[in-house]
């Protein structure tokens, strides 16, 4: 029983759903073997986690590949025909309505299990196929660290791949004048993910993306310290299994817990339409902390903890960007080179990248000023879907998109940087 008596009594139903899903936790090994999402179409990067342990929430189309893709997006007599399937970066500019210059004096870090020994490579290819700048060692752009802050040596490969390339490359989509800092933790472990985010802020980073999770149990608050660096702003995926029991770290309040949508082209004045990511074996994550207190900038009516997303962008690995990878030897058989990835393991370095693009870390010691009256004006409202997927909320905010506030995407999406 959590410690919250007020706690809704959808949320312990939520429990019960998920028990299942915490039983096979305790039995499977740090990084397990690439599991089904449910849809057809989709694979989660990472395996069940198991306790005291945090998985990627990275999720990759099985339908769309290709692997010897060469063409030069970034080039003006380029035929549409050889631009990646899936959004790059001009599309997601468009879409948030983002300038293409900014972030040059920021730092955008992201920390993830293990190493990708091609992700310098990796990152070369899908910079110079959208048309960014190199991004790479030798120009001071690009540099990779273990746990420690250390080149070398770096821990093995932990079958992140995937992920670090979703991160790398949505940070050069958002910000493609930021520097780029990568840890790498020695082990999925709470301890050392959470060890690699304080080496991140002490190497300098002004933004720090978190693409990975676990449900949060008693013994969340004693990694809290770990995400709470006043000055940087620390981004954190809200999951990618929909509406139930939240996931640490991003219930810390410290941290801007990042929701997902799904983004298509429209014909309204915008030009996109986005709603709630859900359905089909995934979602975005949300739910009602039962062991962190509610901040005092968040008001919402219906849970006496901490509620999360605070903010969003598009998530749906159905409509979600291109990346370049080719370190994916756990993917059962999954070709290298380019793919559609999403989860809010997309939406979280994005946003870090927008927050970088803007300029304004120091501002975000937590979510709260997504939160101010002031900041409503530079945010989309996301209204219309939901993420429901094991468990239903019965109509409520907190797993469906409604008019300002809700669980699956916070206070909205971008819409220009007034609100960063």
């Amino acid at each position: 029983m959590n410690r919250r008596g007020s706690h809704r009594l959808l949320a312990v139903v939520g429990a019960a759903v998920l028990a299942v899903g915490t039983i096979a936790a305790a039995v499977a090994p740090a990084n397990a073997t690439t599991k089904s999402t449910g849809a057809g179409n989709v694979k989660n990067v990472c395996g069940v986690a198991k306790p005291g342990f945090d998985r990627c929430f990275a999720q990759i189309r099985t339908d769309v590949h290709e692997p010897a893709h060469v063409g030069h997006a970034g080039t003006a007599n380029t035929a549409a025909a050889t631009v990646p399937a899936g959004f790059g970066p001009a599309d997601l500019h468009s879409a948030y309505n983002l300038p293409s210059i900014g972030g040059a004096n920021q730092t955008v870090a992201i920390v993830d299990a293990g190493d990708d020994p091609t992700a310098e490579a990796d990152l070369a290819v899908y910079r110079s196929t959208y048309g960014l700048p190199a991004c790479t060692t030798a120009n001071g752009c690009f540099s990779k660290v273990n746990e420690t802050g250390k080149a070398s040596p770096l821990p093995p490969d932990q079958g992140w791949g995937v992920e670090i390339a979703l991160d790398l490359d949505m940070v050069s989509a958002a910000c493609p004048q930021c520097k780029i800092l990568l840890v790498t933790a020695a082990s999925a472990s709470d301890t050392d993910l959470g060890s690699s985010v304080d080496t991140a802020v002490k190497l300098g980073a002004t933004e720090v993306s978190n693409s990975y999770g676990a449900t949060e149990s008693s013994i969340t608050p004693s990694d809290a310290a770990h995400y709470n660096h006043p000055g940087v702003a620390i981004t954190v995926s809200s999951g990618d299994q929909g509406y139930g029991i939240p996931n640490a770290p991003a219930v810390f309040s410290s941290v801007i817990a990042v929701g997902g949508t799904s983004l298509t082209k429209a014909g309204n004045t915008r030009g996109w339409s986005e709603t709630a990511w859900g359905g089909n074996g995934g979602g975005a994550g949300s739910g009602c902390s039962a062991w962190v207190d509610k901040p005092a900038w968040q008001t919402d009516p219906n849970c006496p903890g901490r509620m999360v997303a605070d903010v969003s962008a598009d998530a749906d690995p159905n409509t979600g960007p291109a990346i370049y990878v080719t370190d994916t030897p756990d993917l059962e058989g999954l070709p290298s080179g380019w793919n559609i990835v999403g989860g809010t393991s997309a939406s979280s370095p994005f946003i870090a990248g927008v927050i970088a693009l803007a300029g304004n870390p120091a501002k975000y010691n937590s979510a709260s000023p997504f939160y101010a009256p002031t900041a409503q004006s530079g945010l989309n409202d996301v209204v219309g879907g939901n993420n429901v997927t094991f468990q239903d909320c019965g109509g409520d905010y907190q797993c469906n998109a409604v008019a300002g506030y809700d669980g699956p995407t916070g206070m909205g999406t971008p819409n220009g940087l007034s609100a960063f």
